[in-house]
């Protein structure tokens, strides 16, 4: 879908990531850019390949420079490692925030990763994912108050 289209999280992950971004209060068409790590599917929906990833990091660095993002979610252990460039198990580093280029960034589990975990138990990805849309909402309402103030 995302190929054929030329947009990313267009398919099931993405309607679930509009879902989880809508409990944030974060609007999708006009409070987020979004960009995939890599700027085609692999094959198969696989994973993207380090050599795959390093030939589209140049796109994904433009991007990040032209819109100037304050915070950044990175969705799933390939944006991570491209982002972070750790190779920490997400469910150790989701939800915490960490720097990059200045910006603010918070790991969170990818949606088609929730989507084969339907458990909303607590202690399941859905359930930290919960209150990882916590988080961010508390930080995104600390930037507008600050921006308010300058």
């Amino acid at each position: 879908q995302e190929d054929r289209q030329g947009l990313p999280f267009v398919g099931k992950a993405g309607q679930l990531l509009t879902k989880i971004l809508e409990t944030a209060e974060i609007n999708r068409d006009n409070d987020i850019y979004i960009a995939n790590t890599v700027k085609c599917r692999p094959p198969e929906n696989r994973t993207p390949t380090a050599e795959e990833i390093k030939m589209c990091y140049p796109y994904l660095e433009a991007q990040i420079f032209h819109v100037k993002p304050k915070i950044m979610l990175l969705a799933g252990a390939p944006a991570v490692k491209t982002i972070l460039g750790t190779d920490e198990g997400m469910t150790k580093i989701r939800g915490k925030w960490f720097k990059y280029q200045g910006i603010d960034v918070m790991p969170i589990f990818h949606p088609s990763y929730l989507l084969r975990n339907q458990s909303r138990a607590v202690g399941s990805p859905k359930w930290y994912t919960w209150q990882d849309m916590i988080e961010l909402k508390g930080a995104r309402e600390f930037i507008k108050k600050v921006a308010e103030l300058s």
